[in-house]
C-alpha cells in the first residue's frame, strides 16, 4: 500500500483555501500512485480555531467542506481533520456541557473514498494543558476506526490519541491495524521530535507502522514545525518530512509494518537552525495573515534588538523591514554606530529619531507633579514610551507591524517597560531566554559566514542605557545564573526550596521569585510571540495576577 503524508499548512477560517489546499495534495498523492493521502487534524479549519466553534454557520460550513472533498475522491482514500457537528452520535457525553449552547463537537478525521465519506473517527483523547483547550469545545470520541487500504487495515487517529501508553492506538492494533496513522496538528518546541519519536516507537513495538503526520506554519503564539515521518514496525523512520515547510511524504506499507520510502528522508536541521526556523516562520507567518506589508524593529545597538531585525528579514525580507533608531542624552556613542551598523549589514530600512526634545518637553510638564518623589525610574521609563509612542505612530502610518523586543528573561522578571519597550504587535523573542538570545545571535553570523550583527553587540555587556553606566547585572543577577532559576521556577514549577538546593543562593531565587509572581500583570498585556519552550508565557502559563502564593 502506498501512503502519502500531506504536510500542509492550513489557515485558521480559510475553508475555501483548506480545501483547495487539501484537493491539491490530494492530486499530487494520487499522481504519485498513493493508495491513502492523508492530510493533518481539522485540516479543513485550521487549529486551533476556538470560538469560532461557537458560530454554528463555521461549522456547518466544516462538515459541509468534507462532502466538497469527498466527491472530488476516486479509488483512493483521503483522510482528513475536520470539526464534525455529532448530533446524537455514539461519542462521550459530559455531565456539564464545555459551553452552553454549544453543540455536540468533535474533533474528527473523516475517510473519503469513490466520492462519499465512508467512516468518521473521532478523537477520543482531549489535551486540555498548555496551548490546548480542547475540553472547551469537543466531545470525545469511543470507537476504533479501521479500514482496509490495498489490502492494509489502517486504523485512524488523531494528534493526542498517539501520547498514552494504550489507548487509541493500542484499540486500533488490537482492531487489527498494520498501519495506525496519526494526524497532528502539535506545536513546536525544542526537543519535541525526540518525544514524539519515543510514542510512535513504543506503540510500533507492537508490530505495526506508524505514520505520525503534521502541520506547518505559525498561528498566533505556536508554530507547527511538520517534521512528519513513518515509522517501521522496528522503530526505524525510512520516510521523513521536512521541518517548517510543507512537503508530501510518500512510503509504501505492507502489512507486516515494513516502509519502503519513496524518496530519501529529508536532512534534520541542526538545534539552533531548528529554532531560528521556527521563530522565522512564526514570525513572517503573523505579519503576512495578518496582513501586514512589513515590520518595524526599534534598535538600540544591542542584542535583543538586532536579532529580532535579523530574524524579521529572514521572515520578510530587507525591504520590508525597518529598523529605527531613536538615541537619547544618554544613549553612548558606541550604541548608536552598531544600530545603523545592524542596519547597514542587514540591508534594511533605516530611520533616526532623537528623543531629546520630546524628553525635555515631558521632563519640563512632570517636573512640578515629580518634586518631593524619587522619579529615578520613572525617568528612565519615559525614555522607553516614549520610543514606543514613537514606533507605534510610524506603525500607525505605515501599516507595518511593530515588532517588541524583549527576551523572556526579562518578561519573566519585569524587566522591560510597559507601554514602552513592551509595545508592539508580536514578541519575536518572548520564549527565547537571554543566554540562547546570544547563541541565536552567533548562528546567525556563522550561518550567514559573515557579520549580520556587529561583533561589538555581541560582546559588551547587555544594558538599557537608561541611565549613565547602567548594565544588566545592577539589578539583575548574571544570566548565567538567572536563566537556570527561571527555567526552574517559570517552566518545571520548581519550589524556591528546591531550586536553592541545586547550588543557589536562597535569597536571590526568592527575590527573583517574587519578581516574576509581580510581573503578571505585565505579560497578562504583552504582545503573542513564538513558542519555542515547553512552557511559554501566555496559554501555557496561566497564573492570578493576584495572588499571595510565595514558595
Amino acid at each position: 500500500m502506498r501512503l502519502a503524508l500531506a504536510q500542509l499548512h492550513p489557515h485558521v477560517g480559510d475553508l475555501d483555501g483548506n480545501v483547495e489546499r487539501i484537493a491539491q495534495a490530494y492530486a499530487q498523492g494520487c499522481e504519485r500512485g498513493a493508495d491513502l493521502v492523508c492530510a493533518p487534524e481539522l485540516a479543513v479549519t485550521g487549529y486551533p480555531p476556538e470560538d469560532l466553534l461557537r458560530k454554528p454557520a463555521f461549522t456547518a460550513a466544516s462538515e459541509a467542506a468534507v462532502h466538497d472533498l469527498a466527491a472530488r475522491t476516486g479509488a483512493t482514500a483521503l483522510v482528513v481533520g475536520f470539526v464534525e457537528p455529532v448530533g446524537g452520535a455514539d461519542v462521550r457525553t459530559r455531565p456539564v456541557a464545555a459551553l452552553p449552547g454549544l453543540p455536540p463537537l468533535a474533533n474528527a478525521a473523516a475517510v473519503l473514498r469513490e466520492g462519499r465519506v465512508e467512516r468518521v473517527y473521532r478523537k477520543q483523547l482531549l489535551p486540555n494543558y498548555g496551548v490546548f483547550d480542547e475540553a472547551r469545545y469537543f466531545r470525545a470520541g469511543v470507537e476504533p476506526v479501521v479500514v482496509d487500504v490495498a489490502g492494509v487495515p489502517v486504523g485512524v487517529t488523531v494528534c493526542e490519541d498517539l501520547w498514552d501508553a494504550a489507548g487509541p492506538v493500542a484499540a486500533a492494533q488490537q482492531a487489527g491495524a498494520a498501519l495506525v496513522v496519526n494526524l497532528n496538528a502539535s506545536p513546536y518546541h525544542r526537543g519535541k521530535r525526540a518525544e514524539r519519536e519515543a510514542w510512535a516507537r513504543h506503540h510500533a513495538a507492537r508490530g505495526t507502522a506508524i505514520a505520525y503526520l503534521n502541520a506547518v506554519g505559525g498561528q498566533d503564539e505556536v508554530v507547527f514545525d511538520g517534521d512528519s515521518f513513518v515509522m517501521d514496525a522496528a522503530g526505524r523512520v525510512p520516510a521523513r518530512g521536512a521541518q517548517l515547510a510543507t512537503d508530501l511524504v510518500v512510503a509504501d506499507v505492507d502489512a507486516g509494518g515494513t516502509v519502503d520510502p519513496a524518496a530519501p528522508p529529508a536532512p534534520r536541521l541542526e538545534p539552533l537552525a531548528e529554532t531560528w526556523a521556527a521563530l522565522v516562520r512564526g514570525t513572517g507567518d503573523y505579519a503576512r495573515k495578518n496582513g501586514f506589508p512589513g515590520a518595524l524593529v526599534g534598535v538600540s545597538g544591542g542584542i535583543d534588538s538586532a536579532l529580532t531585525a535579523a530574524i524579521a528579514v529572514d521572515a520578510l525580507g530587507a525591504d520590508a523591514v525597518t529598523c529605527v533608531g531613536m538615541p537619547s542624552p544618554i544613549s553612548s556613542a558606541h550604541s548608536r554606530r552598531d544600530a545603523r551598523e545592524l542596519a547597514t549589514n542587514l540591508g534594511t530600512g533605516w530611520w533616526e529619531l532623537p528623543i531629546a526634545a520630546p524628553l525635555s518637553a515631558f521632563e519640563q510638564v512632570l517636573a512640578p507633579a515629580w518634586e518631593g518623589h524619587d522619579a529615578a525610574l520613572a525617568h528612565e521609563n519615559l525614555q522607553s514610551r516614549i520610543r514606543g509612542t514613537l514606533l507605534m505612530s510610524l506603525s500607525n502610518a505605515r501599516g507595518d507591524l511593530l515588532l517588541a523586543t524583549g527576551n523572556k528573561s526579562e518578561y519573566a522578571v519585569g524587566y522591560a517597560t510597559l507601554y514602552g519597550d513592551m509595545a508592539g504587535g508580536f514578541a519575536v523573542l518572548k520564549d527565547v531566554p537571554k543566554l540562547l538570545v546570544y547563541e541565536l545571535a552567533r548562528y546567525a553570523n556563522d550561518a550567514a559566514g559573515r557579520e549580520r550583527i556587529p561583533e561589538s553587540t555581541l560582546t559588551k555587556p547587555p544594558s538599557a542605557e537608561l541611565r549613565p553606566d547602567q548594565r544588566d547585572t545592577d539589578s539583575l543577577p548574571d544570566y548565567a545564573e538567572l536563566d537556570p532559576i527561571l527555567e526552574a521556577y517559570v517552566e518545571q514549577d520548581r519550589t524556591v526550596e528546591e531550586i536553592a538546593a541545586e547550588g543557589f543562593d536562597p535569597h536571590v531565587v526568592a527575590r527573583i521569585s517574587r519578581l516574576v509572581d509581580r510581573a503578571e500583570y505585565k505579560r497578562r498585556q504583552a504582545a503573542p510571540g513564538v513558542k519555542i519552550t515547553p512552557r511559554a508565557f501566555g496559554k501555557d502559563r496561566r497564573l492570578p495576577i493576584t495572588q499571595a502564593w510565595t514558595r
